[in-house]
């Protein structure tokens, strides 16, 4: 816990109160309110909880007037560009960067548990064919604590690595499967003489009917898609992740939870708005257009892609994007691909027009990934399946974190009650 610095003092009615304050390491002072109700019988009200620090943690910080994103400390910028995923999983787990033993290690133990359990395939096969790949894996990560018992036990520390491992490791295999049954292609296994990302690549895009060669370029690529949607602090998936974590559920139901927050359009499917915003456009030369709609206050349109409501300067994720997204584009060309190049006219025109920059609405990472993914082949359907793929270690790590927490309860928000006061029942045949 950090230490007392000083403290504030509330008055309500002539009636004053000390409240601890707390300084972080980052970030703005907290008041700790915990005896508030107990003291002066008053709750505090933060809709949203845009105020309201619920946690202590270790594990990333923002700042979002500086357009800071840190891991344990070490800027998501130099992560991106010099590290990759699995050494970033290591990192948010366990606190510090592996040694090269340490890597090979933790690296072949997600490898060798990335298959999921055969009768699993019997569950993928229930949900009708045109389901979307997210309500599968919903579905299908809450179904794991029927099939992994061993790792159920969250007050067993043992178990709880296992399950952290066994997330890791096979939720690309599941996402993989959610889109290969919702286009109706055979389930393609996972194999141990690939990467991360190049097994959930071949995985999606392979079939056996031919041998599928990995472009090293698409799964750098992919590798940074999943870096830089790791972790991102306490958003409203990882909150959802805690929350349910606080009643000792198992670990696959409180992930499970998380993909289900993750769903939602205001939280998840940003880079696929992004994309669906980019095909409304539909060709470079109604730009223009759409980009005047977007200056006016009376029209409801708005750029998707285009500034965060965290960070109110730029998204220090997306110049590592901007690059593997160029990258991608180089090599797959945009010729044929008319929502491509409208992405790539609309980021020029964007970032030459000086009301975009007066209004710091710089292209954000949502806007890169739904580029990359798109050229990629895969559908905006999957874009969320991916995102929840690579957040899990952020909830694993967040799930762990508050376990191991001596001062965890079970979440309880109160509220701010506007209903009917007590009231006596009436006898229908006297209403």
């Amino acid at each position: 816990m950090a230490e007392t610095t000083k403290t504030a003092k509330l008055t309500i009615d002539g009636e004053s109160y000390d409240l601890a304050m707390y300084a972080p390491t980052g970030g703005p002072e907290v008041i700790d309110i915990r005896k508030l109700y107990a003291q002066a019988g008053v709750f505090t009200y933060d809709p949203g909880f845009t105020s309201t620090a619920a946690c202590d943690s270790t594990i990333t910080y923002i700042d979002g007037e500086a357009g800071v994103l840190l891991h344990r400390g070490y800027p998501i910028d130099q992560l991106a560009k010099d590290s990759h995923y699995l050494e970033v999983c290591y990192l948010l787990l366990y606190g510090e960067l592996p040694s090269a033993a340490q890597l090979e290690e933790f690296e072949t133990l997600v490898t060798r548990h990335t298959m999921i359990h055969e009768q699993m395939h019997n569950f993928f096969r229930g949900f009708r064919r045109d389901a979307h790949p997210m309500a599968t894996m919903v579905g299908v990560v809450g179904a794991m604590s029927a099939f992994y018992h061993d790792s159920t036990d969250i007050n067993d520390e043992h178990q709880r690595e296992v399950a952290s491992i066994r997330l890791i490791a096979k939720m690309p295999t599941i996402a993989a499967m959610a889109y290969k049954y919702s286009i109706g292609q055979p389930f393609v296994y996972p194999r141990n003489d690939l990467d991360y990302a190049s097994n959930f690549l071949r995985m999606c895009f392979s079939v056996p009917a031919e041998e599928y060669e990995v472009n090293p370029i698409l799964a750098r690529a992919m590798d940074r898609i999943f870096t830089l949607h790791a972790d991102h602090e306490q958003n409203a998936s990882t909150s959802t992740v805690r929350l349910a974590s606080s009643s000792g559920a198992n670990p696959f139901a409180c992930i499970a939870a998380g993909i289900a927050c993750l769903w939602g359009p205001a939280h998840g499917g940003a880079n696929q708005a992004c994309l669906e915003m980019l095909r409304e456009i539909g060709t470079p030369d109604r730009i223009p257009e759409f980009i005047a709609r977007a200056k006016d206050k009376n029209d409801p349109f708005r750029l998707m892609g285009f500034g965060h409501r965290v960070y109110k300067n730029f998204d220090p994720r997306a110049k590592v994007m901007k690059e593997s997204a160029d990258e991608v584009l180089e090599l797959l060309g945009i010729e044929n691909n008319p929502t491509l190049q409208v992405a790539k006219e609309l980021e020029r025109v964007a970032l030459e027009d000086p009301y975009f920059a007066e209004k710091k609405l710089y292209p954000n990472v949502d806007f890169y990934s739904g580029i990359i993914l798109d050229a990629m082949g895969f559908p905006t359907s999957m874009f969320t399946p991916i995102f929840a793929l690579a957040r899990t270690v952020g909830w694993v790590s967040q799930w762990k974190e508050q376990l191991a927490d001596p001062q965890l309860k079970i979440g309880r928000p109160r509220q701010l009650y506007l209903g009917a006061t007590q009231r006596d029942y009436v006898d229908i045949e006297n209403r």
